[in-house]
């Protein structure tokens, strides 16, 4: 693949020194990406500690921070990404660590089935479940009730999104804040960002198209929690923090999902990251950009528990 000539030059040379991140989901096995994808998963940092619960019947992986105390903690509810086709709660860990040591907060990611076998709506029924579970069970877990965001990366963070809304126009449970980190919000696949980047490091159109048909299966009436861009109300969520980079797919289908949560009177604040492709921040933390993001981040959500505008 030619790497874009806007790519940020510090990404550059840490693909340029990295087997390709891209691959084709129209061809290849689907089955074996999953597996090389769980292998891959880095570890959590020495002052995460992380259990699995058990969730009545669906698993929960909990991190908290070590030698942490009996006080109840502010609590970022996570979901993978994956194009809802991929993924784990571990392949997280390291990321998910970065935000618990930094906060002193507790995180639980749900492992939610995935699509094709469980399309939607499954896998947000999963992620709904789970956050059902973690609120009435706050008080065991050690997590503060009154300080539960929730936050994904990419297909994560469009289940985050879906899940806010889901949230509001059931009731509950109450949530602090969302922290959507690229998130995919519209099966449409109609912006200009969606047709410039035909082909992209990470993240193609062709592999979005696949795993949106994946999701949706044979819908043709797509509801607004399967596809967040298509809600036309916006009002009553949680304050939001939206980043994306530049050279990706997602580019206008989020920055126009922020501006349309600031129209609908809700707080968010949103980053555009210059130079930077899909998932950029997850799949090279250590670079200056991957390092600048985080810590934006982890900002974004220490003031998201505290509430109020971010």
């Amino acid at each position: 693949m030619t790497l874009h000539p806007n790519l940020d030059p510090d990404l550059r040379a840490a693909l340029e020194a990295l087997p390709p991140l891209s691959y084709d989901l129209n061809t290849a096995d689907l089955a074996e990406i999953r597996r090389a994808r769980a292998a891959a998963c880095l570890p959590p940092g020495a002052g995460t500690k992380v259990s699995d619960v058990d969730a009545d019947g669906l698993r929960l992986r909990v991190y908290r921070p070590a030698g942490a105390g009996d006080e109840p903690l502010p609590c970022l509810y996570w979901i993978h990404g994956g194009g809802m086709i991929i993924g784990l709660p571990e392949m997280d860990d390291s990321r998910i660590s970065r935000f618990v040591e930094a906060l002193g907060c507790m995180a639980i990611s749900v492992d939610y089935r995935l699509a094709p076998e469980h399309p939607y709506p499954i896998p947000l029924d999963d992620c709904y479940r789970g956050l059902l579970w973690t609120a009435e069970n706050a008080a065991a877990l050690g997590v503060d009730p009154d300080r539960l965001a929730i936050g994904g990366n990419s297909a994560g963070a469009g289940l985050a999104a879906g899940l806010a809304l889901l949230a509001r126009d059931r009731g509950g449970p109450r949530l602090r804040f969302q922290l959507l980190l690229c998130p995919m919000l519209d099966d449409r696949d109609d912006t200009a960002s969606a047709a410039q980047f035909e082909e992209a490091v990470s993240w193609p159109r062709g592999n979005n198209r696949f795993a949106w048909k994946a999701y949706l299966g044979d819908l043709t009436d797509v509801p607004v929690y399967a596809a967040p861009a298509r809600a036309t109300d916006l009002s009553g969520l949680p304050p939001a923090y939206v980043d994306v980079g530049d050279l990706e797919v997602f580019r206008d289908e989020d920055a126009l999902y922020a501006l349309r949560l600031a129209a609908a009177g809700v707080p968010v604040e949103f980053h555009l990251w210059p130079g930077a492709f899909h998932g950029f921040a997850g799949a090279l933390p250590d670079t200056p950009i991957g390092r600048r993001s985080t810590a934006e981040q982890i900002e974004a959500l220490r003031r998201g528990f505290v509430g109020g505008d971010i």
